[in-house]
C-alpha cells in the first residue's frame, strides 16, 4: 500500500471555478517512489455552485458543511484525511511542478522537523508571475523565529501559511486551524512554530492567485480592529504554547533555540 499525502482544500462559490486549475497541477505532481497523494475538498458551505467543478477522480473527495469560514472547513476537512501529511492548496491556487516531492524529501528524513513551507509567486491576473524579497534562508526554521518575525515586522510571517505541509498527527493536538475570521492559517503557523522546527525550500511551492474576488482582498479582512484583535489572540496561543515547553519529539526539550527567551 502506498502512503499518502493528502491536500485539503477550502472552497466557496466565488473561488470554485478555479478547482479545474488546482487539480491540473496537482496531476501534474510526481511524488517519490511509494507514495500517492488524495485531495479532500471541503465546501464552506451547501450549495449547488461547487460540485459541478469537483473532478471525476477516485483521488478527490468533496464534502460540504455548514459555513464558518476557511478555517472551520480545513479542520472538519482532517476528518477525510487519512494519511501522513497534510498540504494546504486553496482552491484558486497552483501548484508548481516538484512542490510536493519537495516538501516530503525535507519533511521525511527529519523527524524532528514537523513542517514545511515553501517560497511563493503571486500570480497574476494576466498571467505573469511576481516574488518579493525577506524569504528566509533554505533550511530548518527554528522554534519561535517565526513569532519573532511576525512580531516585529508588524504581523507579517516570514513564509506564508498558504504554502503549509504539515505531519497529519501535530493537526488534532493543536486544534486544526484557529477558529478566527481570517488569518486562522497564520494561528497555526505559528502555533506549530511553537512546538516543532520547520523547513523552508527556496523553490516555489505555489502560485498565489491575485484576483478581485478572494477574501484577503475584502474590507472586513484589513478592518483596523479586527485584526488587531485577531492578531493579539494569535500571540497569547502561540506564547501558551511555548510557555508548556512541549517538543514534538523526545530529544527536543534538550535543544534551545536563540527565541525561546525571545517568546517566553
Amino acid at each position: 500500500m502506498n502512503r499518502r499525502i493528502v491536500i485539503v482544500t477550502a472552497v466557496h462559490a466565488p473561488s470554485a471555478g478555479y478547482l479545474p486549475e488546482a487539480y491540473r497541477s496537482l496531476c501534474e505532481q510526481r511524488l517519490p517512489h511509494g507514495w500517492e497523494w488524495h485531495w479532500v475538498i471541503q465546501e464552506d458551505g451547501r450549495t449547488e455552485a461547487v460540485a459541478p467543478y469537483v473532478p471525476d477522480d477516485d483521488r478527490v473527495t468533496f464534502r460540504q458543511g455548514h459555513p464558518g469560514g476557511p478555517g472551520v472547513a480545513r479542520t472538519i476537512a482532517l476528518a477525510h484525511a487519512e494519511g501522513e501529511y497534510v498540504r494546504v492548496l486553496d482552491a484558486d491556487d497552483l501548484l508548481p511542478p516538484g512542490a510536493l516531492a519537495r516538501d516530503l524529501t525535507a519533511l521525511e528524513p527529519d523527524p524532528a522537523l514537523g513542517w514545511a513551507t515553501s517560497r511563493v509567486l503571486d500570480l497574476l491576473p494576466d498571467g505573469s508571475t511576481t516574488g518579493f524579497p525577506g524569504d528566509p534562508d533554505h533550511g530548518p526554521i527554528e522554534h519561535g523565529s517565526v513569532l519573532h518575525h511576525w512580531r516585529t515586522n508588524d504581523f507579517r510571517a516570514p513564509v506564508h501559511p498558504a504554502t503549509l505541509c504539515v505531519r497529519r498527527e501535530l493537526l488534532p493536538s493543536l486544534v486544526g486551524w484557529m477558529a478566527l475570521p481570517a488569518s486562522e492559517d497564520t494561528g497555526l503557523l505559528l502555533a506549530l512554530n511553537s512546538v516543532s522546527r520547520g523547513w523552508f525550500s527556496q523553490e516555489v511551492g505555489l502560485l498565489y492567485r491575485k484576483w478581485d474576488g478572494q477574501v484577503t482582498g475584502q474590507p472586513p479582512h484589513v478592518d483596523p480592529v479586527e485584526r488587531e484583535a485577531r492578531m493579539s489572540v494569535i500571540e497569547e496561543r502561540a506564547r501558551a504554547l511555548a510557555a508548556l515547553q512541549w517538543r514534538t519529539t523526545p530529544q527536543a526539550p534538550q535543544q534551545r533555540s536563540p527565541f525561546d527567551d525571545v517568546i517566553r
